[in-house]
């Protein structure tokens, strides 16, 4: 469904969000969701007037399973490249272990529709990605839509933001959701799985001052309300530093 003009979402819910980003008729996939929303890529590339041979690129805004779904699969079968945050490279290449610091807050039916949902999607024959190039913070991306990268740490190592300059968007990976999968919890806030939360918080002080008219998060539905606004409940919502 289309969340922005040139940027459609993947999939019929917003759960666990993959981007397609279009520019002058080439197409950037940001984040690869879990495996199974491969089946739904045809369908949204079509309401672009596209198909899988104007993919350019899939940028990862971190390394967790649910952000790199069917990423080695577009890798090998359709010879795009996939690319990260220089200090989540390891991550996506599953060469290390998954830092997030357990589940945090939980409510059983909200925690089991989440693990529903990946399992029927694929998400237990999710592969790591073969080979990655990386970025780094501030990098302008040679991709269709040149975003611009932003790091911000503590989700993971090598959480990144992307901006969309010419869609006025920002793709904020698991900086922050708007929904948070452990719960239910609507509105802006830490993800859960986050390694590290203090630093997630004081990350968030790179974007809060970007002008931008929609905030695409890794998992819920698209902010419109502004990132200073978005900044300021996530921090609100956040747990205190004992708890």
């Amino acid at each position: 469904m289309e969340v922005a003009p040139g940027i459609r979402r993947i999939g019929t819910d917003s759960i666990v969000n993959s981007y397609l980003v279009e520019e002058a008729g080439r197409v950037t996939i940001v984040d690869a969701g879990v495996s199974g929303l491969y089946r739904d890529l045809p369908k949204e590339l079509a309401s672009l007037g596209r198909t899988i041979e104007d993919v350019d690129a899939l940028v990862l805004t971190h390394g967790h399973s649910d952000h790199i779904g069917y990423g080695e699969r577009l890798r090998t079968e359709r010879h795009v490249p996939v690319s990260v945050h220089d200090a989540d490279a390891a991550l996506a290449r599953g060469e290390v272990p998954n830092p997030a610091k357990g589940f945090g807050p939980t409510k059983p039916g909200p925690l089991f529709g989440f693990l529903w949902y990946s399992l029927v999607r694929g998400g237990l024959r999710t592969r790591h990605i073969g080979e990655v190039a990386t970025f780094g913070d501030g990098a302008t991306l040679d991709v269709p839509g040149s975003p611009r990268v932003i790091l911000t740490p503590g989700h993971t190592p090598g959480s990144a933001v992307l901006h969309f300059v010419s869609r006025n968007a920002l793709m904020v990976g698991d900086a922050f959701a708007t929904y948070a999968v452990t719960t239910g919890a609507h509105g802006p806030r830490l993800a859960p799985f986050t390694a590290d939360a203090s630093q997630a918080l004081e990350s968030l002080t790179r974007i809060e001052d970007i002008e931008a008219d929609v905030l695409l998060p890794g998992h819920g539905d698209p902010w419109t309300g502004g990132a200073r606004e978005a900044v300021r409940r996530t921090r609100q919502n956040a747990p205190p530093p004992d708890g």
